[in-house]
């Protein structure tokens, strides 16, 4: 069967499957129905199972083919140690539960098809693997253990649920101890554990830095740049070129300065400031990659390729080689720099009353911390005040201005999460020598201000051109989602309005602005976050939930997010009236694949990120075991209390380690209750408790109440 005649059967099986009257068919039924001579049967097998593949069609449990519908579905599985599982399935609000012994082999990460099999109200939804379409963990990092004539992996990553067999013509010069990828050769069965081959050893476990590199690895993170990168580097220049400063605004003249943590050290954002009369003359002022990131060159591939830059306790894995994020595209003090400047002018309200987009050449004045300015505009610390005193005006102009934006926010309904981030601090050998939570002061809100007021002015401008563009989009809140949590929130006598029309942010507002300070704060504001979609990348602009924006996009850092960087390129080529129909043409053809990898490639870092900080977290207590400390209860489940630390750090107190009583877990009223002495532990109740395990391995810190605290 030639080409042509697999693409001919594949456009009338989708045909078919498509008809609205069609029964699901057994293959020999399929066969009579196409004619298909005995000779292409085979093809014919292949032709179903792309369909399959694409998820055009799966296989029910009686063997037939059929599209899937309502009790047929394809999705995501993820794995648990204890052998069940769940499908995680796109645009769906509830996972569906796979009990151990319907799993059908499937393993973390693989592509499924599944029968619901239980959808009773107020239950959980359950079903059953059909059909595993494509596997989803093809190499798989793990600690070796080896035994006398062969060895096995135990996978770092828990989900996978089975340890790995390595013959011994596999093992490849591993030893016990090591941390090794494998690349697996056979999934196994019911009978048999999956089989794999050592094709590359880390290092041993107890090595420094071993960690780490095992999370990147474990994530796939590309770490070095190729070789046809650095040649591409070698014609780019430390200066700019002054051929260039002729084509563009010059306002090397202007008041601009940096303002970024203390260790930054790819500076992609500047600001001005001044003001005239009632209208404040806001400057957002962001490198000009592109101008050195051409699109498909080797550079632009690889960013492509990368998405953004990963942030790991101890090191960065850069979007862009360091040449260019920490030298000519930083926006470093005194130095002359290729920018895309963002001019507004913003009235007493808030509202943006005028704007230009242009290509600029600027200079940095100063590179300004958040900790100084912070001194300057809420300490009146002198000494720095006198340093800086000729920017001293402008940062409490910034001050202003970023509390009329923040107003006129909050007066649409943006929702703030302000959850303690974390700072660990690492000595030379990696090891966490310090863990606090992570200061953010007036000057970074100043800051977060004008980046969006900026993001929000370039994606309303671009949406009403009718240009191809990226915008960040934030879907609303899934109807099911927000009535589980308004019933949660009731047990605590607070209220959501949850109508027959989606919610609206402000709703989400109230109830944060109304927890503030309370004991369940930390549990309702996490649990409100929970209940909302993620954040992704769309060529759509259907609006950003969170910030209550109609218009969104991500401009403002083109070093290490790829979105930012293309849309600089469009703005560019509208600015320079390049956008003709080719062009618009050629946008319309990448975006959406440019959109879908970099949702993909920022999930892949947020993860890495929040796996690398967890083990950073353990490794931090281990040192501390025996020692007391004091917590707040965060959260309580019918397994444990879970309690915080004053330096962000979280354990639990497993209920089968509380002797003192046999307590029962009070779900209407979120607490444990001992059944003789009715002592009772609440959350945001201040405790006292002794570490009495850390486990790096399993990513667990265990606690024990070490006195009475009611």
């Amino acid at each position: 069967m030639k080409d042509n005649k697999i693409e001919e059967r594949k456009n009338m099986l989708r045909e078919f499957f498509e008809d609205e009257k069609y029964k699901p068919m057994r293959y020999k039924d399929i066969v009579g129905l196409l004619q298909v001579p005995r000779e292409s049967k085979h093809e014919l097998k292949q032709v179903l199972d792309t369909l399959i593949s694409e998820g055009f069609i799966v296989l029910d449990h009686k063997g037939r083919y059929t599209r899937p519908g309502d009790f047929i579905k394809i999705g995501m599985f993820s794995g648990t140690q204890k052998g069940f599982g769940f499908v995680i399935i796109e645009g769906e609000a509830e996972d569906i539960f796979i009990p151990e012994a319907y799993t059908k082999g499937a393993m973390h990460g693989d592509k499924v098809s599944i029968m619901i099999s239980n959808e009773k109200k107020g239950k959980r939804k359950e079903g059953t693997v059909l059909q595993i379409l494509e596997r989803g963990m093809k190499e798989v990092v793990g600690t070796f253990e080896k035994g006398k004539s062969f060895g096995f992996v135990v996978p770092d990553n828990q989900k996978f649920g089975s340890d790995i067999f390595i013959p011994k013509d596999h093992i490849n010069g591993a030893v016990t101890g090591h941390k090794v990828v494998v690349s697996i050769t056979n999934y196994g069965d019911d009978d048999h554990k999956p089989e794999g081959k050592v094709i590359e050893i880390i290092g041993h476990r107890n090595d420094p830095g071993v960690d780490i590199m095992s999370v990147v690895k474990a994530y796939d993170l590309p770490v070095e740049f190729p070789k046809d990168v650095f040649r591409v580097l070698d014609y780019i220049g430390d200066e700019i070129d002054p051929k260039e400063i002729n084509k563009r605004l010059d306002i090397r003249d202007l008041q601009i300065v940096t303002i970024d943590g203390e260790d930054a050290k790819d500076l992609d954002d500047a600001i001005s400031l001044s003001k005239e009369g009632d209208i404040y003359r806001l400057g957002v002022h962001i490198a000009d990659v592109t101008h050195y990131v051409k699109e498909g060159a080797a550079l632009d591939k690889e960013a492509l390729k990368r998405g953004t830059s990963v942030y790991l306790v101890d090191r960065v894995i850069p979007m862009l080689p360091h040449k260019l994020s920490n030298g000519i595209c930083s926006l470093n003090p005194g130095v002359d720099r290729l920018a895309l400047s963002c001019f507004m002018d913003i009235d007493s309200k808030g509202n943006v009353i005028g704007h230009r987009i242009a290509e600029t050449v600027i200079q940095s004045k100063r590179r300004m911390t958040y900790t100084n300015v912070s001194k300057i505009i809420e300490e009146d610390d002198e000494e720095v005040s006198r340093e800086y005193k000729e920017l001293v005006p402008m940062f409490m102009l910034m001050l202003e201005l970023s509390e009329i934006l923040k107003a006129r926010r909050h007066r649409r309904g943006a929702i703030n999460f302000d959850f303690p981030e974390s700072k660990i601090i690492v000595d030379h050998n990696g090891k966490p020598v310090e863990v606090r939570p992570y200061e953010r002061n007036r000057a970074t809100k100043i800051i977060e201000e004008f980046m969006l007021i900026a993001n929000e002015t370039i994606a309303e401008d671009f949406f009403w051109q009718e240009i191809p563009f990226l915008y960040r989009t934030h879907d609303n809140p899934d109807e099911e989602k927000i009535r589980a949590l308004s019933i949660f929130i009731h047990n605590f006598g607070y209220s959501i309005k949850v109508g027959t029309e989606d919610i609206h942010p402000k709703e989400l507002q109230k109830l944060l602005n109304k927890i503030e300070d309370t004991p369940e704060e930390a549990l309702i504001s996490r649990l409100t976050l929970r209940s909302m979609k993620q954040a992704k990348y769309t060529v759509a602009n259907t609006g950003h939930f969170g910030l209550s924006a109609k218009y969104y996009c991500h401009f403002t850092s083109p070093i290490r997010r790829y979105p930012d960087l293309q849309i600089h390129r469009i703005i560019k080529e509208n600015i320079r009236g390049q956008l003709d129909e080719e062009r618009r043409s050629h946008y319309e053809k990448i975006l959406y694949e440019v959109a879908n990898h970099s949702s993909k490639t920022e999930r892949r870092a947020d993860e890495a990120e929040r796996e690398v900080e967890k083990m950073k977290k353990v490794e931090y207590m281990m040192d501390y075991i025996g020692d007391t400390f004091e917590g707040v209860i965060s959260g309580i489940s019918s397994w444990g209390i879970y309690v915080e630390l004053a330096n962000t750090i979280e354990g639990m107190v497993r209920v089968s380690d509380m002797d003192d009583d046999y307590y029962l877990y009070d779900d209407e009223r979120y607490q444990m209750v001992g059944e003789h002495t009715k002592k009772t532990y609440k959350l945001g109740q201040t405790v006292t408790v002794e570490l009495v395990n850390a486990d790096k391995f399993l990513r667990t810190i265990d606690f024990v109440f070490v006195e009475d605290d009611n």
